[in-house]
């Protein structure tokens, strides 16, 4: 397998020469962001969006994009070119640099890093797809940014890691009673037909997944409700799933080890994955 190529601050380097600077404030405080675009049959699904919101998250974070968003979309699409790769990620990073001595207030003058990197595209297991996923609750006790796509994902990397470690394949993190969303994927269930979700703000990632799944819903006349749900509530739906740029549609059937309505991908979830699988590939 060939070396995959890197683009960092404005140049395609082999990635075993890709480096940063030690004291990079990304390293040194989790002070950057990052988008994953998916890339299916050669084409990026969402790739505006995707960058609409890196510069979204940026704007929030105060930290200075190092190129207008259209030259970075450029240089992405110029990565995946080189790259020859067909179903692939793209995994871009803006953080807010280094040059200086490490110091929380930020830098007078920063010196953006940004980096990117296309890889073969990792779907989930066609079984895991057939069977469904199996989840267990966490608390919440990330911070109150979740609409900001930043780099600092150790709780979410926590929650994930102990619900492996539970013979679980995710985690639903819950806030108070409140379910809000996955460990990096949003949330949905389904009571009666009603598709639910908890609303935008600054509880959850506003998913690009998550928008174009709500949009195909309302195109097949599935109701759609945006409001929070409690843990108590979630025991009582027929179907649930998660949403996200590698988990695309993904049922969920157990969750803290008790089946989700018949313990089976429901009807309106299978829809969906359909209808999504669709978009995407443009048809």
């Amino acid at each position: 397998m060939s070396e995959p190529l890197v683009y960092l601050n404005g140049r395609f380097v082999p990635h075993s020469e890709a480096t940063v600077h030690v004291e990079d404030r990304g390293l040194l405080f989790a002070d950057g962001i990052y988008e994953v675009v998916r890339v299916y049959g050669g084409r990026p699904f969402a790739l505006d969006e995707h960058f609409h919101r890196l510069e979204r998250s940026a704007a929030y974070m105060r930290l200075p994009l190092p190129a207008p968003v259209d030259e970075l979309k450029t240089a992405a699409l110029e990565l995946l070119s080189r790259s020859g790769l067909q179903e692939a990620t793209i995994y871009v990073q803006v953080t807010r640099g280094g040059g200086v001595p490490r110091n929380h207030a930020f830098p007078k003058e920063p010196r953006p890093t940004v980096f990117m990197i296309a890889r073969e595209a990792r779907p989930p297991a066609p079984e895991l797809k057939e069977r469904g996923a199996s989840l267990i609750t966490v608390p919440d006790r990330r911070w109150h940014l979740c609409h900001v796509k930043s780099i600092g994902l150790f709780l979410n990397c926590l929650a994930k890691q102990e619900a492996l470690e539970a013979g679980a394949d995710d985690a639903l993190f819950v806030r108070g009673a409140v379910v809000t969303e996955a460990s990096s994927a949003n949330f949905m269930a389904v009571w009666g037909g009603e598709l639910r979700t908890h609303p935008e703000g600054e509880w959850i990632l506003s998913g690009i997944t998550r928008q174009v799944v709500l949009t195909l819903a309302r195109e097949a006349g599935i109701p759609v409700v945006e409001r929070p749900f409690t843990v108590e509530e979630l025991s009582l739906a027929d179907e649930a799933f998660i949403t996200g740029t590698t988990t695309e549609v993904l049922p969920v059937v157990r969750i803290d080890g008790r089946p989700v309505g018949s313990g089976r991908p429901g009807p309106v979830t299978r829809r969906l994955e359909e209808m999504y699988a669709a978009r995407v590939r443009g048809r």
